[in-house]
């Protein structure tokens, strides 16, 4: 059955080589208006050439790219009045206050003093920053720093935001408050988010569905709950329960429960396998007998463990690919 949304983002083909190197490789990818999307893979995978072809930064070698309707490529001035872009190190002047970088950013796009002025504090509002508005950006964290960054891109008021590595280097709380924030912006404003990262964790949190990207191929696209049963090794749901203190009395206990195939037991710590997705009659089985439980999550829905596995099912035999996936997945670990 075909998908009613309205999309925004369209490509097809759309390819960038650099000499003998191809940097994306024939990307084919739709993405709806309200929604936030992560594209995802490692350094080096063709991510940050992606968002430069949609800004109009850099041409493709071929293809099409379609952002509201408009040719990226044959009107990207027109793209640039309806996309908002986010680098991931957002450059201010650090000796101005965040208010004056937001008020300099107005006079580049033409607004009007006094809409200017109103936007700012609403933005700033917004954002969190209402109480920092008037100190230099030069005493900012790194995660207000990408608070005012949205508050930047957020001048013009655009359809579409295209954020680069938009939670790199933030402290947790920083991370917290930007992650609501970009909720927020597709959520309640109906703002569609493009979000390149190697960030996994960051973007299973926030994003709608996801795109797998490797070497400049796109592996994968949909949702975390789609591409984990896509690539479910076999039939069978796996199960991670955790109780306080755990005991082999436990294992026969699970194992008693209909549609249970398998129980693994390290410390307190149950692996189960079965048909059919089982959680709630895992933790009633658990409860009931007497245990503690700790957690309960189904195993393999990682972003990790899912791109693990399509990597694998790719089969790729380079070396330095392999070792680069590698090293990707164990830092997100």
């Amino acid at each position: 059955m075909a998908d009613s949304r309205e999309i925004i983002i369209e490509t097809k083909g759309l390819t960038k080589k650099y000499g003998e190197k191809t940097a994306v490789d024939h990307l084919d990818l739709s993405i709806f208006r309200g929604e936030v999307f992560g594209l995802l893979g490692p350094n080096g995978a063709g991510k940050t050439t992606t968002t430069l072809m949609l800004t109009g930064l850099t041409e493709p070698t071929e293809g099409t790219a379609f952002i509201g309707g408009l040719d990226c490529i044959r009107c990207p001035m027109e793209v640039k009045k309806i996309v908002g872009y986010m680098p991931d190190n957002v450059g201010f002047y650090g000796d101005m206050t965040g208010r004056e970088n937001l008020r300099f950013t107005a006079s580049l796009n033409g607004l009007p003093r006094e809409l200017a002025e109103e936007r700012i504090d609403a933005l700033l509002e917004k954002t969190g920053l209402a109480y920092a508005g008037d100190q230099r950006v030069g005493t900012y964290s790194r995660g207000m720093r990408q608070r005012l960054g949205v508050a930047d891109v957020l001048m013009k008021d655009p359809k579409v935001i295209i954020m680069d590595e938009p939670t790199l280097g933030i402290d947790p709380e920083g991370m917290r408050q930007l992650l609501e924030l970009i909720r927020e912006l597709a959520r309640k404003e109906n703002r569609t988010l493009l979000i390149s990262s190697h960030q996994l964790y960051q973007i299973q949190q926030i994003c709608d569905r996801v795109g797998l990207f490797v070497d400049g191929r796109l592996m994968a696209c949909g949702t975390v709950e789609e591409l984990a049963e896509q690539t479910r090794e076999d039939d069978r749901y796996l199960t991670e329960l955790q109780v306080t203190s755990g005991d082999e009395r436990l294992v026969e206990i699970l194992k008693n429960v209909e549609g249970v195939l398998s129980v693994g037991r390290q410390g307190g710590r149950y692996i189960v396998g079965s048909r059919q997705e089982m959680g709630s009659a895992l933790a009633q089985a658990a409860l009931s007998s007497g245990y503690t439980l700790v957690s309960l999550r189904p195993c393999g829905n990682d972003l990790d463990e899912i791109y693990r596995r399509y990597f694998e099912k790719a089969g790729h035999e380079d070396g330095s690919s392999n070792r680069k996936i590698k090293r990707f997945i164990s830092r997100n670990r």
